[in-house]
């Protein structure tokens, strides 16, 4: 006779989770729909579809993986894998993607933009045309010597409006506020998102930046463009470049001259200038090229890694012998107070390595610093192109000594006793045992340690730039620096000097990439040597 089935074994399983995770739930995620949408307008607004198109993939990866009881393992993988992606994985590729451009100064636009900016700064003033009252800002919060250029505009109407490089709009009237006082006396004097800029900080800015302020021109439309007239006026005239399409040409109707697409330049055809908008394009293979056979890059590309290979060797050398030899000392059974010693040794560990960067910059002072006057010497430390070396060194063992002798403490108090008692037994001398027995069980531990320190010195850029920002400087060539690493070189080229060139900045960078790569493969693979010692 066949068994009847208890009920209780027909029993649903009820839900035990809490009334409030449930809301907590469902709020969290609509507030994530919330701000999807939030960024997906501003990113139409932008015009960056790809930008919308990555943010609803992973608006519905949220939504598919929680608002169900479905794929738990992926509830945990999901946050590091978006993290991953925008934060290690995005960054690679577009650095990537940029080494094989030109962009820098004056190559950020894309052509069209570019077009319609040349034609837009060719704007001339015309008889009848409007006038408007002008105040010249930049974005709230950004540097007002490069923050984007907008024009705060009352026009003969008396209508607020808000013009930049992307076109002119209507300006929101609530928080404008009109002057009442000189210089901004019937202009706009605040507006909200927007930092409202002197007449002084205008003039440094077309001193700056080769009247940048004065040759700026907001598209109205292809026929149409505002200008600014000095400081509080601008106007509304007609440009004098004409772009066929056809053609692919600019046409200037004044001069009479004709400008064609040239090395990403409006370049006139009889070769006596180029338009000052470049945009942005693919040069291919140009910026590597350049590395290896331009000759002043070139030269000054190797000179770099030369030195930046000795400056992080030395450094992890130098730090793990003074680390280990101190970790050997404060290990002796018989020492008393070793915890107070300790404490007292990572105490450079412990501080902030900007705050010492700079701290050590000032002791090395010629003049007036601190080593100079205890020594009574009078070394140029950080102008001499040698001595500038020995003391980014010296600073460096200050700052990486401790981090070594953590670690190699640690390893020694792992090493089992009677290991060593064996070695004395034997007859080994204390000199011996350390070489034969303590280090390879040492090294076991601290090798793969010594690696990732190689490749953190490698691009130490913080202690160079605060300490002696790549310099001294050879007074032929500002742009490469007796202490340069690999990496200050590619911040000065993407950021600094009369044109700052991102695009052959990356390739920089990717040549970092695979040297620290090569590098750190072939220690490793050297490290697993050391695993047989176990």
């Amino acid at each position: 006779m066949a068994v009847v089935p208890s009920t209780n074994e027909f029993r649903v399983r009820k839900d035990t989770t809490p009334l409030y995770a449930h809301i907590l739930k469902w709020g969290l995620l609509a507030l994530a729909t919330l701000a999807a949408l939030y960024v997906v307008q501003k990113l139409i607004a932008q015009g960056s579809w790809f930008g919308v198109v990555i943010t609803a993939f992973i608006l519905t990866c949220i939504l598919a993986v929680y608002a169900t009881r479905r794929a738990v393992p992926m509830k945990y993988l999901l946050p590091g894998l978006v993290l991953l992606v925008t934060l290690q994985i995005w960054p690679i590729v577009y650095t990537v993607a940029t080494a094989f451009t030109n962009y820098g100064q004056g190559h950020v636009l894309s052509k069209d933009e570019a077009t319609t900016q040349s034609i837009a700064q060719s704007v001339q003033q015309v008889a009848g045309s409007p006038r408007y009252k002008l105040s010249i800002a930049v974005p709230e919060g950004a540097d007002p010597m490069t923050g984007d250029l907008n024009f705060l505009l009352i026009d003969p109407d008396g209508k607020y409006l808000v013009g930049n490089k992307d076109g002119v709009k209507d300006l929101a009237t609530d928080g404008v506020a009109i002057g009442d006082k000189p210089p901004m006396t019937g202009l706009i004097a605040t507006a909200p998102g927007y930092t409202i800029l002197t007449p002084k900080q205008v003039n440094d800015r077309n001193k700056t930046n080769a009247d940048e302020v004065t040759n700026f021109a907001v598209p109205v439309s292809k026929e149409a463009g505002i200008k600014a007239l000095g400081t509080k006026q601008a106007f509304q005239g007609e440009p004098t470049l004409v772009y066929d399409a056809k053609a692919d040409t600019l046409t200037d109707a004044k001069a009479g001259k004709v400008y064609v697409p040239k090395n990403a330049y409006w370049t006139a055809e009889d070769g006596s200038g180029t338009l000052p908008t470049g945009w942005k394009q693919n040069v291919g293979f140009k910026n590597f090229k350049d590395l290896l056979t331009n000759e002043t890059i070139r030269a000054g590309f190797f000179k770099i890694f030369i030195w930046n290979v000795a400056f992080a060797a030395i450094s992890v050398l130098s730090t793990f012998f003074l680390g280990m030899l101190l970790a050997l000392l404060f290990n002796d059974d018989k020492l008393k107070g070793k915890g107070f010693y300790r404490s007292l040794l990572i105490l450079p560990y412990a501080i902030p390595g900007f705050v010492t960067s700079l701290v050590w910059a000032s002791m090395f002072n010629q003049d007036f610093g601190l080593i100079n006057s205890l020594t009574h010497l009078h070394i140029d430390w950080l102008g001499n192109a040698w001595w500038a070396k020995v003391a980014i060194l010296l600073t460096n063992l200050w700052l990486g000594f401790p981090y070594m002798f953590l670690v190699c403490t640690g390893a020694l108090q792992s090493i089992p006793g009677d290991v060593r008692e064996a070695a004395k037994i034997d007859g080994a001398s204390p000199f011996r045992t350390l070489r034969s027995i303590i280090m390879p069980l040492l090294l076991v531990a601290v090798g793969p340690l010594l690696i990732a320190s190689f490749a953190f010195n490698f691009n130490n850029f913080t202690l160079i730039y605060l300490l002696t920002k790549g310099g001294p400087f050879e007074a032929a060539d500002t742009s490469i620096g007796s202490t340069d690493l690999l990496i200050t070189y590619a911040f000065r080229l993407a950021f600094s000097g009369a044109s700052p060139n991102i695009g052959l900045a990356s390739a920089v960078c990717i040549f970092i990439f695979f040297i620290v790569a090569a590098m750190s493969y072939s220690g490793f693979a050297r490290t697993k040597s050391l695993e047989e010692v176990n």
